[in-house]
């Protein structure tokens, strides 16, 4: 089958890099094989390929098509999390799932949980830091570095589409996010809902919301 992405490697090679990683970082005597990873790849890549031509920058769509290269930091974080999911997902051993989990956290400081459904339209903008836990969320999710998604009393939150999370800002608890909403830089948003297209600023004790229509413009729609 021939996806409409543009590779810096092609699936034989990725599968094979992959390998090489898992099996250098976790010499665990229970070797991840070649075709362990490849017979993920065509699931993924047409995952990634959806994903992908939603944003609109030149590295991740040209236009014409998706674009994945494997040494793009962001683009190798936003694949293992789809790796590892999608391995999840068809039922790989949860040995492999965990592998390219700590993979991903080991590389890029992200922590994506394998089980953990992010929507089919993400983007991951040098997410160092960023913890992402069983909350509930939308397509066009859009998240920074050392960002957390979680549970307060083990209530998570749940995402309306066109969330941003901005550098340093979490979302904790039983809240509902609207559309089109984002958090500031460094703010903490907990056990509150946000109406439709609203920017929440601060904390609990001092917060300022504030509304605003504009579509980010790294959406293509």
């Amino acid at each position: 089958m021939i996806y409409a992405v543009q590779t810096t490697l092609d699936q034989q090679q990725l599968a094979a890099y992959v390998t090489r990683q898992l099996n250098n970082l976790f010499d665990d005597g229970q070797a991840v094989h070649n075709d362990n990873v490849m017979q993920l790849l065509p699931q993924v890549m047409s995952r990634l390929e959806h994903c992908f031509t939603n944003i609109n920058n030149k590295y991740f769509f040209n236009g014409i098509s998706a674009v994945f290269n494997h040494l793009h930091g962001d683009q190798y974080a936003m694949f293992l999390y789809l790796l590892c999911n999608t391995a999840y997902k068809v039922g790989a051993p949860i040995g492999l799932s965990a592998k390219l989990f700590l993979l991903n956290k080991t590389l890029h400081g992200i922590d994506a949980f394998y089980e953990i459904e992010l929507p089919s339209v993400f983007l991951f903008v040098h997410p160092l830091g960023t913890v992402l836990g069983r909350g509930c969320y939308s397509d066009y999710f859009l998240v920074y570095q050392r960002c957390g998604v979680g549970s307060n009393h083990d209530v998570y939150p749940t995402l309306g589409p066109y969330t941003t999370l901005r550098p340093g800002s979490s979302v904790l608890g039983k809240c509902t996010l609207g559309r089109n909403n984002t958090l500031a830089a460094e703010s903490l948003l907990l056990d509150r809902d946000l109406l439709d297209e609203s920017v929440y600023i601060g904390n609990p004790r001092d917060f300022v919301i504030r509304s605003n229509s504009d579509i980010p413009s790294i959406w293509r729609n």
